[in-house]
Protein backbone atom coordinates (compact mmCIF):
# COMPACT_ATOMS: atom_id res chain seq x y z
CA UNK A 1 0.00 0.00 0.00
CA UNK A 2 1.32 3.45 -0.92
CA UNK A 3 1.10 5.25 2.40
CA UNK A 4 2.25 8.89 2.64
CA UNK A 5 5.37 7.71 4.46
CA UNK A 6 6.28 5.27 1.69
CA UNK A 7 5.63 7.81 -1.03
CA UNK A 8 7.93 10.29 0.72
CA UNK A 9 10.65 7.64 0.93
CA UNK A 10 10.25 6.83 -2.77
CA UNK A 11 10.48 10.46 -3.89
CA UNK A 12 13.54 11.02 -1.68
CA UNK A 13 15.17 7.99 -3.34
CA UNK A 14 14.39 9.12 -6.88
CA UNK A 15 15.47 12.77 -6.55
CA UNK A 16 19.29 12.35 -6.60
CA UNK A 17 19.66 9.35 -8.95
CA UNK A 18 20.31 11.36 -12.12
CA UNK A 19 22.64 13.80 -10.38
CA UNK A 20 24.49 10.89 -8.75
CA UNK A 21 25.26 9.53 -12.22
CA UNK A 22 27.08 12.82 -12.96
CA UNK A 23 29.51 12.60 -10.04
CA UNK A 24 31.79 9.80 -11.36
CA UNK A 25 32.05 11.67 -14.68
CA UNK A 26 33.56 14.82 -13.14
CA UNK A 27 37.16 13.62 -13.75
CA UNK A 28 36.31 13.04 -17.45
CA UNK A 29 34.85 16.51 -17.79
CA UNK A 30 37.85 17.97 -15.97
CA UNK A 31 40.24 16.18 -18.32
CA UNK A 32 38.21 17.12 -21.40
CA UNK A 33 38.25 20.81 -20.48
CA UNK A 34 41.89 20.62 -19.28
CA UNK A 35 41.08 22.16 -15.88
CA UNK A 36 43.40 22.21 -12.89
CA UNK A 37 42.04 21.62 -9.37
CA UNK A 38 41.49 25.34 -8.70
CA UNK A 39 39.77 25.96 -12.04
CA UNK A 40 37.53 22.94 -11.52
CA UNK A 41 36.71 24.16 -8.03
CA UNK A 42 35.54 27.51 -9.41
CA UNK A 43 33.43 25.83 -12.09
CA UNK A 44 31.84 23.52 -9.50
CA UNK A 45 30.70 26.60 -7.57
CA UNK A 46 27.88 26.85 -10.11
CA UNK A 47 25.75 24.23 -8.35
CA UNK A 48 25.64 25.88 -4.91
CA UNK A 49 25.49 29.35 -6.49
CA UNK A 50 22.34 28.39 -8.35
CA UNK A 51 20.82 26.94 -5.23
CA UNK A 52 21.78 29.85 -3.02
CA UNK A 53 20.41 32.37 -5.52
CA UNK A 54 17.08 30.52 -5.57
CA UNK A 55 16.54 29.71 -1.89
CA UNK A 56 15.69 33.26 -0.70
CA UNK A 57 12.58 33.04 -2.89
CA UNK A 58 11.96 29.30 -2.66
CA UNK A 59 10.53 29.29 0.87
CA UNK A 60 7.73 31.70 0.00
CA UNK A 61 7.02 29.99 -3.33
CA UNK A 62 6.82 26.54 -1.74
CA UNK A 63 4.48 27.91 0.93
CA UNK A 64 2.20 29.38 -1.75
CA UNK A 65 2.10 26.48 -4.22
CA UNK A 66 2.51 23.68 -1.67
CA UNK A 67 5.19 21.07 -1.13
CA UNK A 68 3.67 18.59 -3.59
CA UNK A 69 3.56 21.11 -6.46
CA UNK A 70 7.14 22.16 -5.69
CA UNK A 71 8.24 18.52 -5.94
CA UNK A 72 6.43 17.95 -9.25
CA UNK A 73 7.57 21.14 -10.99
CA UNK A 74 11.04 20.86 -9.51
CA UNK A 75 11.49 17.32 -10.82
CA UNK A 76 10.57 18.40 -14.35
CA UNK A 77 12.94 21.38 -14.36
CA UNK A 78 15.69 19.33 -12.74
CA UNK A 79 15.42 16.47 -15.27
CA UNK A 80 15.61 18.95 -18.14
CA UNK A 81 18.91 20.51 -17.02
CA UNK A 82 20.78 17.78 -15.12
CA UNK A 83 22.75 16.59 -18.20
CA UNK A 84 23.85 20.07 -19.27
CA UNK A 85 27.12 20.11 -17.23
CA UNK A 86 28.36 17.10 -19.20
CA UNK A 87 27.84 19.05 -22.45
CA UNK A 88 29.86 22.09 -21.38
CA UNK A 89 32.48 23.24 -23.88
CA UNK A 90 34.39 25.53 -21.52
CA UNK A 91 34.60 26.33 -17.79
CA UNK A 92 32.08 29.19 -18.02
CA UNK A 93 29.44 26.98 -19.64
CA UNK A 94 30.12 24.31 -17.01
CA UNK A 95 29.55 26.90 -14.29
CA UNK A 96 26.31 28.15 -15.89
CA UNK A 97 24.99 24.62 -16.46
CA UNK A 98 25.57 23.83 -12.79
CA UNK A 99 23.81 27.08 -11.82
CA UNK A 100 20.67 25.84 -13.60
CA UNK A 101 20.97 22.42 -11.99
CA UNK A 102 21.39 23.97 -8.55
CA UNK A 103 18.33 26.18 -9.01
CA UNK A 104 16.20 23.18 -9.92
CA UNK A 105 17.53 21.10 -7.05
CA UNK A 106 16.62 23.80 -4.50
CA UNK A 107 12.88 23.54 -5.25
CA UNK A 108 12.83 19.74 -5.27
CA UNK A 109 14.78 19.37 -2.03
CA UNK A 110 12.92 22.10 -0.15
CA UNK A 111 9.61 20.58 -1.22
CA UNK A 112 10.77 17.14 -0.14
CA UNK A 113 11.94 18.30 3.29
CA UNK A 114 8.74 20.25 3.96
CA UNK A 115 6.67 17.25 2.86
CA UNK A 116 8.67 14.88 5.09
CA UNK A 117 8.19 17.17 8.09
CA UNK A 118 4.45 17.41 7.44
CA UNK A 119 4.01 13.66 6.97
CA UNK A 120 6.10 12.95 10.07
CA UNK A 121 3.97 15.23 12.25
CA UNK A 122 0.67 14.19 10.64
CA UNK A 123 1.35 10.47 11.09
CA UNK A 124 3.08 10.68 14.45
CA UNK A 125 5.97 8.51 13.21
CA UNK A 126 9.65 9.44 12.79
CA UNK A 127 10.49 9.38 9.09
CA UNK A 128 13.01 12.18 8.46
CA UNK A 129 16.22 10.16 8.92
CA UNK A 130 14.84 7.25 6.93
CA UNK A 131 13.78 9.62 4.13
CA UNK A 132 17.29 11.02 3.91
CA UNK A 133 18.59 7.45 4.01
CA UNK A 134 16.56 6.79 0.87
CA UNK A 135 18.09 9.95 -0.65
CA UNK A 136 21.54 8.51 0.07
CA UNK A 137 20.57 5.20 -1.53
CA UNK A 138 19.41 7.14 -4.56
CA UNK A 139 22.65 9.05 -5.00
CA UNK A 140 24.63 5.87 -4.35
CA UNK A 141 22.62 4.06 -7.04
CA UNK A 142 23.18 6.97 -9.42
CA UNK A 143 26.91 6.97 -8.68
CA UNK A 144 27.18 3.23 -9.34
CA UNK A 145 25.23 3.59 -12.59
CA UNK A 146 27.51 6.45 -13.60
CA UNK A 147 30.59 4.36 -12.82
CA UNK A 148 29.18 1.49 -14.89
CA UNK A 149 28.51 3.76 -17.86
CA UNK A 150 32.02 5.23 -17.50
CA UNK A 151 33.54 1.75 -17.54
CA UNK A 152 31.79 0.86 -20.82
CA UNK A 153 32.68 4.23 -22.37
CA UNK A 154 29.19 5.72 -22.79
CA UNK A 155 29.37 9.50 -23.22
CA UNK A 156 28.58 11.33 -19.96
CA UNK A 157 25.71 13.43 -21.33
CA UNK A 158 24.01 10.42 -22.93
CA UNK A 159 24.30 8.39 -19.71
CA UNK A 160 22.94 11.16 -17.48
CA UNK A 161 20.08 11.98 -19.85
CA UNK A 162 19.16 8.30 -20.05
CA UNK A 163 19.02 7.99 -16.28
CA UNK A 164 16.97 11.19 -15.93
CA UNK A 165 14.52 9.99 -18.60
CA UNK A 166 13.94 6.74 -16.74
CA UNK A 167 13.50 8.37 -13.34
CA UNK A 168 11.20 11.27 -14.26
CA UNK A 169 7.98 9.35 -15.09
CA UNK A 170 8.16 7.36 -11.87
CA UNK A 171 8.84 10.52 -9.86
CA UNK A 172 5.86 12.33 -11.39
CA UNK A 173 3.49 9.43 -10.68
CA UNK A 174 4.70 9.19 -7.07
CA UNK A 175 4.57 12.97 -6.63
CA UNK A 176 0.98 13.24 -7.80
CA UNK A 177 -0.14 10.69 -5.18
CA UNK A 178 1.54 12.54 -2.30
CA UNK A 179 -0.94 14.11 0.15
CA UNK A 180 -1.67 17.84 0.30
CA UNK A 181 -0.92 18.84 3.89
CA UNK A 182 0.04 22.50 3.44
CA UNK A 183 -1.76 25.21 5.35
CA UNK A 184 -2.77 28.24 3.26
CA UNK A 185 0.05 30.76 2.94
CA UNK A 186 -2.07 33.48 4.54
CA UNK A 187 -2.68 31.33 7.60
CA UNK A 188 1.02 30.73 7.99
CA UNK A 189 1.94 34.38 7.52
CA UNK A 190 4.39 33.27 4.83
CA UNK A 191 3.69 36.16 2.54
CA UNK A 192 4.96 38.63 5.14
CA UNK A 193 7.68 36.60 6.77
CA UNK A 194 9.01 34.23 4.10
CA UNK A 195 12.61 35.42 4.52
CA UNK A 196 12.68 37.25 7.84
CA UNK A 197 15.97 37.15 9.80
CA UNK A 198 16.49 33.92 11.77
CA UNK A 199 16.71 33.88 15.57
CA UNK A 200 19.65 32.61 17.60
CA UNK A 201 18.23 29.11 17.97
CA UNK A 202 18.03 28.67 14.22
CA UNK A 203 21.47 30.24 13.71
CA UNK A 204 23.01 27.68 16.08
CA UNK A 205 21.41 24.82 14.15
CA UNK A 206 22.63 26.31 10.87
CA UNK A 207 26.20 26.60 12.16
CA UNK A 208 26.09 22.96 13.24
CA UNK A 209 24.96 21.79 9.83
CA UNK A 210 27.54 23.90 7.98
CA UNK A 211 30.42 21.50 8.70
CA UNK A 212 28.27 18.48 7.93
CA UNK A 213 27.22 19.67 4.50
CA UNK A 214 30.68 21.02 3.71
CA UNK A 215 31.94 17.47 4.21
CA UNK A 216 29.15 15.99 2.10
CA UNK A 217 29.91 18.44 -0.69
CA UNK A 218 33.61 17.63 -0.49
CA UNK A 219 32.89 13.93 -0.82
CA UNK A 220 30.64 14.52 -3.84
CA UNK A 221 33.06 16.77 -5.71
CA UNK A 222 36.49 15.45 -4.70
CA UNK A 223 36.21 11.76 -3.76
CA UNK A 224 36.79 10.55 -7.33
CA UNK A 225 39.68 12.96 -7.83
CA UNK A 226 41.21 11.95 -4.47
CA UNK A 227 41.29 8.31 -5.52
CA UNK A 228 42.73 9.21 -8.92
CA UNK A 229 45.38 11.70 -7.80
CA UNK A 230 46.38 10.40 -4.37
CA UNK A 231 46.13 6.67 -5.03
CA UNK A 232 46.26 6.32 -8.85
CA UNK A 233 42.88 4.62 -9.12
CA UNK A 234 41.67 3.77 -12.64
CA UNK A 235 38.57 5.35 -14.22
CA UNK A 236 36.32 2.40 -13.36
CA UNK A 237 37.39 2.65 -9.70
CA UNK A 238 37.30 6.37 -8.98
CA UNK A 239 33.53 6.37 -8.40
CA UNK A 240 33.77 3.75 -5.66
CA UNK A 241 34.80 6.27 -3.00
CA UNK A 242 31.58 8.21 -3.26
CA UNK A 243 29.52 5.04 -3.66
CA UNK A 244 30.93 3.67 -0.39
CA UNK A 245 30.41 7.03 1.31
CA UNK A 246 26.81 7.25 0.12
CA UNK A 247 26.11 3.65 1.11
CA UNK A 248 27.25 4.29 4.67
CA UNK A 249 25.35 7.58 4.82
CA UNK A 250 22.25 5.59 3.86
CA UNK A 251 22.99 2.92 6.48
CA UNK A 252 23.44 5.56 9.17
CA UNK A 253 20.23 7.31 8.23
CA UNK A 254 18.20 4.12 8.15
CA UNK A 255 19.33 3.48 11.72
CA UNK A 256 19.09 7.15 12.66
CA UNK A 257 15.48 7.22 13.83
CA UNK A 258 16.08 4.24 16.14
CA UNK A 259 19.31 5.80 17.41
CA UNK A 260 17.50 9.08 18.01
CA UNK A 261 14.85 7.32 20.10
CA UNK A 262 17.60 5.68 22.17
CA UNK A 263 20.20 8.46 22.55
CA UNK A 264 18.23 11.58 21.71
CA UNK A 265 19.10 14.03 18.97
CA UNK A 266 22.11 15.52 20.80
CA UNK A 267 23.64 12.17 21.79
CA UNK A 268 23.20 10.80 18.30
CA UNK A 269 24.81 13.86 16.73
CA UNK A 270 27.79 13.76 19.09
CA UNK A 271 28.51 10.08 18.47
CA UNK A 272 28.26 10.46 14.71
CA UNK A 273 30.25 13.69 14.69
CA UNK A 274 33.16 11.96 16.45
CA UNK A 275 33.07 9.25 13.78
CA UNK A 276 33.14 11.86 11.01
CA UNK A 277 36.32 13.41 12.45
CA UNK A 278 37.92 9.98 12.78
CA UNK A 279 37.05 9.10 9.18
CA UNK A 280 38.49 12.36 7.81
CA UNK A 281 41.79 11.70 9.60
CA UNK A 282 41.84 8.11 8.31
CA UNK A 283 41.23 9.28 4.74
CA UNK A 284 44.02 11.84 4.97
CA UNK A 285 46.47 9.16 6.14
CA UNK A 286 45.27 6.31 3.88
CA UNK A 287 48.18 4.69 2.00
CA UNK A 288 46.00 2.43 -0.18
CA UNK A 289 42.63 2.30 -1.90
CA UNK A 290 41.08 -0.17 0.61
CA UNK A 291 42.00 2.06 3.57
CA UNK A 292 40.77 5.12 1.70
CA UNK A 293 37.44 3.38 1.11
CA UNK A 294 37.33 2.61 4.84
CA UNK A 295 37.83 6.33 5.49
CA UNK A 296 34.99 7.21 3.12
CA UNK A 297 32.80 4.68 4.94
CA UNK A 298 33.48 6.08 8.42
CA UNK A 299 32.93 9.65 7.24
CA UNK A 300 29.65 8.51 5.69
CA UNK A 301 28.36 7.09 8.95
CA UNK A 302 29.59 10.17 10.77
CA UNK A 303 27.75 12.77 8.69
CA UNK A 304 24.72 10.59 7.97
CA UNK A 305 22.23 11.97 10.48
CA UNK A 306 23.48 15.54 10.77
CA UNK A 307 21.28 17.18 8.16
CA UNK A 308 18.08 15.20 8.94
CA UNK A 309 18.46 16.04 12.64
CA UNK A 310 18.97 19.69 11.74
CA UNK A 311 15.88 19.70 9.50
CA UNK A 312 13.68 18.42 12.33
CA UNK A 313 15.22 20.86 14.82
CA UNK A 314 14.86 23.83 12.45
CA UNK A 315 11.25 23.00 11.60
CA UNK A 316 10.41 23.17 15.32
CA UNK A 317 11.91 26.62 15.97
CA UNK A 318 9.59 29.50 16.86
CA UNK A 319 6.32 30.45 15.22
CA UNK A 320 7.70 30.77 11.67
CA UNK A 321 6.39 28.37 9.04
CA UNK A 322 8.53 25.27 8.55
CA UNK A 323 9.18 26.23 4.92
CA UNK A 324 10.73 29.56 6.02
CA UNK A 325 12.99 27.92 8.61
CA UNK A 326 14.01 25.18 6.21
CA UNK A 327 14.80 27.70 3.48
CA UNK A 328 17.21 29.45 5.88
CA UNK A 329 18.71 26.12 6.94
CA UNK A 330 19.11 25.01 3.33
CA UNK A 331 20.72 28.34 2.45
CA UNK A 332 23.37 27.93 5.14
CA UNK A 333 23.78 24.21 4.49
CA UNK A 334 24.43 24.85 0.83
CA UNK A 335 26.89 27.57 1.75
CA UNK A 336 28.88 24.66 3.14
CA UNK A 337 28.81 23.14 -0.32
CA UNK A 338 29.75 26.54 -1.72
CA UNK A 339 32.81 26.99 0.48
CA UNK A 340 33.96 23.36 0.68
CA UNK A 341 34.82 22.57 -2.95
CA UNK A 342 36.85 25.72 -3.70
CA UNK A 343 38.62 25.57 -0.34
CA UNK A 344 39.73 22.02 -0.99
CA UNK A 345 40.57 22.87 -4.60
CA UNK A 346 42.75 25.86 -3.73
CA UNK A 347 44.53 23.97 -0.96
CA UNK A 348 44.99 20.98 -3.30
CA UNK A 349 46.51 23.31 -5.90
CA UNK A 350 49.14 24.36 -3.35
CA UNK A 351 49.68 21.27 -1.20
CA UNK A 352 47.98 18.30 -2.86
CA UNK A 353 44.57 16.68 -2.53
CA UNK A 354 45.42 15.04 0.81
CA UNK A 355 45.99 18.39 2.45
CA UNK A 356 42.75 19.62 0.90
CA UNK A 357 40.83 16.75 2.50
CA UNK A 358 42.47 17.54 5.86
CA UNK A 359 40.63 20.90 5.85
CA UNK A 360 37.48 19.00 6.81
CA UNK A 361 38.76 18.12 10.29
CA UNK A 362 38.48 21.56 11.97
CA UNK A 363 35.02 22.33 10.56
CA UNK A 364 33.75 18.94 11.73
CA UNK A 365 35.11 19.64 15.21
CA UNK A 366 33.06 22.86 15.26
CA UNK A 367 29.95 20.89 14.32
CA UNK A 368 30.58 18.45 17.17
CA UNK A 369 30.87 21.39 19.58
CA UNK A 370 27.46 22.71 18.44
CA UNK A 371 25.46 19.47 18.72
CA UNK A 372 23.68 20.80 21.82
CA UNK A 373 21.71 23.15 19.54
CA UNK A 374 19.71 20.14 18.32
CA UNK A 375 17.90 19.62 21.64
CA UNK A 376 14.17 19.01 21.16
CA UNK A 377 11.76 21.93 21.57
CA UNK A 378 7.97 22.12 21.27
CA UNK A 379 6.52 23.10 17.91
CA UNK A 380 3.06 24.44 17.23
CA UNK A 381 1.81 22.67 14.11
CA UNK A 382 1.09 24.72 11.02
CA UNK A 383 -0.85 21.88 9.44
CA UNK A 384 -4.59 21.94 10.10
CA UNK A 385 -5.83 19.06 12.17
CA UNK A 386 -2.34 17.90 13.22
Amino acid sequence: MFTPQRLVLLTFFLQPVAFGSWLPRIPEVQAGLQLGPAALAVALLGLPCGTLATLPFAGGIVARIGARAAILWGFMFYSAVVALPALALDPLLLFLALVLAGSAISFVELGLNVMADQVERAGGRLVMNTAHGCWSLGIMAGSLIGSMFAAVGLAPWIAILLVAGLVLPVALVAGRVLPVLDAPAEAQGEGKRGWSPPGWALIGICCFVFGITMTEGAMADWSAIFLRDALAAESGMVGLGYSVFAMMVAAGRFGGDAMKRRLGAVGTARLCGALAVTGAVLLYLAPSIPLALAGFAVIGIGVSVGFPLAVTAAASVGERPASANLAVLSFVALTGFLIGPPLIGFVAELGGIRLGIACLVPVLLVSVALTGRLAARPKTSSVPGV
